[in-house]
Order: C-alpha cells, then structure tokens, then sequence
C-alpha cells in the first residue's frame, strides 16, 4: 500500500517569522500563516473559513524567511503535515498538526520584503537547495502550551 503526506498552502503570515537554531546548529524557522478558503452554502450565502497554520522551515531556507518574510507577506508552502503531541501542564493530552515545508516561495512581488538595513528593497533570496529534512532531529512538543 501506497502513503501520500503532501500539502501546499498560499497565504499570509500571521507573525513575524522566528529564527532559532538547534542543538547542532540547524537553523529552524517558525511563523504562522493564515489561509482562506471561500464557499456558497446551499442557501447561496457566500462564507469565509480561515485556517490559522504553524509552519516550520529548515536549513538555508529558514535563514531566507526570517530575512525576507514578514508579518502579512503571503507565501506559497510545499510540505508535510506533522502531529505535535505533548501533555499540558495540568496533565492533559495536547496535540497540534503543523506543516514541515520542504519549499517556501515568496508572492507578491517583494512589497512586504524586509531587507538588511531594514530600508529599501530587499535583495532576492539565495537559491535553496530542495533536499528532504528527514536527516533533521525535529524537537519534540511545543515549547509552550498552545490553546485550543
């Protein structure tokens, strides 16, 4: 039997991306994104679902991110889809599912692009190699309780 674990999102950055780096030294990029799916209910009411997404970016491209993205850039994610489980501090049983993007492309044309100085354009991102990040030691849990 065949398995599929593949998503692609476009949306918009709900925060500024957070540049961390593991143990070893892989930098880590967490941001979240808000993507919107429009609908007509059999009433013919036109409705809006938004899904807030947390995503999570490795390597050379994670370092991209955190330069170039910023709160309100929309962005095309490739990835997978990974359930983060850990236990509340009161003891209960939490659970989260996350993307793990594997290739970020940046839309719009640049206009919410920081730069390095922080004014101007910014320059175009280094090209990324599209290598898997199975060989990444994913920490284990959130860092803090998340509410839902």
């Amino acid at each position: 039997m065949a398995y599929l674990n593949k998503v692609f999102l476009m949306g918009n950055l709900t925060r500024d991306p957070e540049l961390s780096y593991t143990p070893s030294g892989v930098p880590i990029c967490k941001f979240g994104m808000a993507v919107n799916r429009k609908y007509t209910t059999k009433q013919g009411e036109q409705k809006e679902e938004v899904l807030f997404i947390d995503i999570n970016v490795w390597k050379k491209q994670a370092e991209n991110c955190a330069q170039y993205l910023k709160k309100g850039s929309q962005a095309l994610i490739e990835g997978s889809l990974q359930l983060d489980s850990w236990q509340s501090k009161t003891g209960e049983k939490r659970s989260k599912i996350k993307v793990q993007a594997q290739t970020v492309k940046f839309m719009g044309g640049g206009s919410g692009a920081r730069s390095e100085t922080g004014a101007g354009p910014a320059k175009e991102p280094e090209p990324v190699d599209s290598e898997p990040i199975s060989n990444v030691d994913v920490p284990e849990g959130p860092e803090e309780e998340v509410p839902f």
